[in-house]
Order: C-alpha cells, then structure tokens, then sequence
C-alpha cells in the first residue's frame, strides 16, 4: 500500500519547506512533529512552555480532526523538550488532552529544535479508519 502525503488546511502549510504534516497508510496516520506555529504560521507563546504545548495538542487535534479522527486514536507518540525544568508544565497540558489511558510516548530532552524559540515539538502515529467508498453499482 503506497503512502498517501497529505497537506491539512487546518494547520500552517509546509509547501516549500520541504517536509509535510501527514502521510497516511492504510488506516495508519503518520504525523511530523508539530511545533507551536497557528494556522498563519505565527509562533504561539514565546518563551512560555504551557502555551507552546497547547498550540502543538491544537495543531494535533485540529489534523486528527480534518481526517475523521482524534486525539483517542493515537496510539504512539515522541516528544521532544528544550528545557528539563518544563517537564512538570508539559504534564499538566498534556493531561489536559489526554485521556487517563495515555499513549506511549518517548520523551527527549534535547539542546534545541529548528528554531530557537520552539521549546516543545510532539509527533504521533494515530490509528483512524480511512474513510470508505459508498457501494459500487454492478
């Protein structure tokens, strides 16, 4: 089964920049690790961990969305932090997106993302069922 590379409208666009936000096999959706850019591609909460991490579940959730499913379908997940010290604040958004039946999830503590300013970056694999064709004449 070929991988279908998808550009959701509901988070800022990759065109150009060389990488994109979805690819999907099957009813496997693989998503790149989202960032706190909104839709229009602004940075979201410089300098505040909380809100960077709010705007990366949003973007998360705004994709799982547009394709039929949501947060609940992810069944794997790698987050990446700049800052050890945030881990607490990362936890409580986090929590406040995830159900008590968390993911797994591998956590990094990294020197530094694309740019300087992103303090948190969350990538997921999710598990939704590809929408299907109505029935086929015969």
């Amino acid at each position: 089964m070929a991988p279908e590379i998808i550009q959701p409208k509901s988070v800022h666009s990759t065109v150009g920049v060389g990488y994109s936000h979805v690819a999907r096999v099957g009813d496997t959706i693989y998503i790149a690790g989202q960032v706190a850019l909104n839709r229009l591609g602004n940075l979201v909460g410089e300098d505040d961990i909380e809100a960077q991490t709010q705007q990366a579940f949003e973007n998360l959730q705004a994709i799982l969305n547009e394709l039929g499913g949501s947060l609940n379908d992810i069944v794997k997940m790698t987050t990446y932090l700049t800052d050890r010290s945030q881990l607490e604040a990362f936890r409580r958004v986090r929590n406040r997106y995830l159900s008590d039946s968390f993911p797994p999830n591998t956590l990094l503590f990294i020197s530094g993302l694309a740019q300087p300013e992103y303090l948190v970056e969350i990538e997921a694999v999710a598990v939704v069922s590809a929408p299907r064709a109505g029935p086929t004449a015969h």
